[in-house]
């Protein structure tokens, strides 16, 4: 993890990354780093080359919005990446001294009872690291990992059942990283975020590769593929409700459009899960 020089670290992330046609430079010879090299983003951002590499190694901490802004354009970064390079260089002059320390996460009151009155909803409430803290019967038919006392990154990558779970897992994986980039921000001295993301890196040569990249991307309400080994395929439309004043958790639910296959299904599925001798025998691993 970045430590106390996460700006430091994205800006080099980043740099790696853009090409330097893309920059409107010339690729001419063999070049000995990825992407663009340090005097090329200087000069494309208008600052100098000495004050990039302070910027990069920690030394200087406090660039103005406007270099911000300039280093965005040239590493050209969307909108949720220029945020996020923003929070880092505000946090940065706090990242000192003893990581802050953080209460185990809870439920937030009523949550459970708010679920559970979903019948046909498949829904689930995550903690800020990721952590499973409520579910309903439909979410956990629709997938174990959505269990409470599950982390949702942890199955992606080390589940080898998620793979199945997710036809698109490439996309499922890398956008999981890159919300848990954006869900911890600036705040990478987080003990149990360290230890997630350490274990992760060594487990996984996929999550260390993506995790590397910087990206950055909120969760937000878009379509999901399932195939599920019970009821079969299921295109279900993710919701993302922030829970008011509870750092961070969020409440996830998905829907079936009406009168497809996929409504068919989850149909069949909270039958299933309502169901006092259902079968719980359906397991990732």
């Amino acid at each position: 993890m970045a430590g106390n020089n996460a700006l430091g670290s994205f800006l080099k992330a980043r740099r790696a990354l853009v090409r330097p046609k893309d920059a409107g430079l010339p690729e001419t010879g063999r070049r000995r780093v990825a992407g663009l090299r340090r005097d090329e983003l200087a000069a494309l951002a208008g600052v100098s080359l000495a004050y990039l590499t302070r910027l990069e190694q920690g030394r200087d901490r406090n660039p103005s919005e406007q270099v911000l802004d300039a280093l965005a354009a040239a590493l050209r970064l969307d909108a949720d990446l220029t945020a996020h390079l923003h929070a880092l260089a505000r946090e940065a002059p706090r990242r000192s001294g003893e990581p802050p320390h953080r209460p185990e996460e809870r439920p937030a009151p009523g949550t459970q009872r708010l679920l559970d009155a979903w019948v046909g909803t498949p829904a689930y409430l995550r903690g800020r690291r990721f952590d499973v803290l409520a579910a309903n019967a439909t979410a956990i038919a629709l997938a174990p990992m959505y269990r409470p006392g599950r982390n949702l990154v942890r199955d992606v990558f080390l589940d080898p059942g998620a793979r199945a779970l997710f036809p698109t897992w490439d996309a499922v994986a890398a956008d999981s990283v890159a919300a848990l980039r954006a869900v911890a921000g600036a705040d990478l001295d987080d003990p149990a975020l360290r230890e997630l993301v350490g274990e992760l890196s060594a487990a996984s040569d996929d999550f260390r590769r993506l995790w590397e990249r910087h990206d950055v991307r909120p969760t937000r309400d878009e379509t999901k593929e399932f195939c599920h080994p019970v009821v079969g395929p299921l295109v279900l439309r993710r919701h993302s409700l922030t829970v008011g004043g509870a750092d961070g958790q969020v409440v996830i639910a998905y829907q079936a459009e009406p009168d497809t296959p996929s409504a068919a299904a989850l149909a069949r599925l909270t039958a299933s899960a309502s169901a006092p001798d259902r079968d719980e025998s359906f397991r990732l691993t």
